[in-house]
């Protein structure tokens, strides 16, 4: 019973009711639909030279006639390029110059100058130290060296530079090499001292 039409007035025909209302409620729902705003909403109109925005237009025709002018120039040689079959001067025959070749050529010539005046001063100029002080100082530092030494220096090298030194041993007509000498062979050479 709860799904049945229930009318808001009391009614014989509960199906003629429902029928009723629905035709007025389409017939409400199609007078919304229609209605005209009484208040204006849509707000100020837009004056027409600011819709065309003039300006911007003739700046966007002058680009595109900038670019048509460039792709036309840019059919025109490539229709010649492939009318003389591939011929391209590409062989640059200028000589490379350079805009401050000038000024730096004239700063190398300087430092140059400089270069060779500081060499001329450095030759000319004589030695703050003498050599012979110096040869004289070293001297004295080697003798002061082999005075302090234990053992001077240059005996070893003298002694390997002999290779085989003879000693004769009297009667007997042996000889020995220094390197190989006992004991016993210098107490010998020392009793012949």
């Amino acid at each position: 019973m709860h799904k049945a039409y229930q009318p808001l007035k009391p009614a014989t025909n509960k199906y003629l009711q429902k029928k009723w209302d629905q035709t007025h409620y389409e017939a409400h729902r199609k007078k919304v639909k229609e209605a005209k705003p009484i208040v204006d909403t849509k707000g100020i109109r837009t004056p027409t030279h600011v819709q065309l925005k003039l300006k911007k237009t003739q700046v966007q025709e002058e680009r595109q006639a900038i670019i048509d002018r460039d792709n036309q120039l840019l059919v025109s040689r490539l229709a010649g390029i492939e009318r003389s079959k591939g011929l391209v001067d590409h062989r640059n025959e200028y000589p490379g110059r350079s805009l401050n070749a000038e000024r730096r050529r004239e700063e190398l010539a300087q430092v140059t100058r400089e270069n060779l005046a500081i060499y001329q001063r450095i030759t000319a100029r004589e030695s703050e130290y003498r050599r012979e002080v110096w040869e004289e100082d070293w001297e004295k530092t080697e003798r002061r060296r082999d005075d302090i030494a234990r053992y001077p220096r240059g005996v070893a090298d003298k002694q390997r530079s002999k290779k085989s030194v003879k000693f004769s041993r009297g009667t007997s007509g042996h000889s020995q090499s220094s390197s190989s000498r006992t004991e016993d062979d210098q107490d010998e050479t020392t009793e012949e001292d």
